[in-house]
């Protein structure tokens, strides 16, 4: 697997600062990944959906802690040059 492309969408919020779509082998797209600040960090947070219980769940997410660094990693990297480059989105 390979993240071909990302893009970060930054939102002028409080602890919500951007959404992140990311592109895997130029086949498969996964979009409103959720760029957060949180007390110890930023970390990103996968799409989700509220089911009849009234609890998120991930609609989708890695099945290991290797490809969720990964994504991390990519995502993050992408929205600190976001931010330092506001004028190169």
């Amino acid at each position: 697997m390979k993240i071909t492309d990302v893009k970060v969408f930054l939102r002028p919020a409080d602890s919500l600062k951007a959404f992140a779509n990311i592109v895997i082998d130029d086949a498969l797209i996964i979009k409103n990944i959720k760029i957060i600040e949180g007390k110890t960090g930023l970390f990103i947070a996968m799409p989700s959906q509220k089911n009849k219980a009234g609890q998120f769940k991930d609609v989708v997410h890695p099945l290991n802690t290797e490809t969720r660094n990964e994504i991390e990693k990519l995502i993050l990297d992408k929205y600190n040059e976001a931010v330092n480059n506001p004028t190169e989105q």
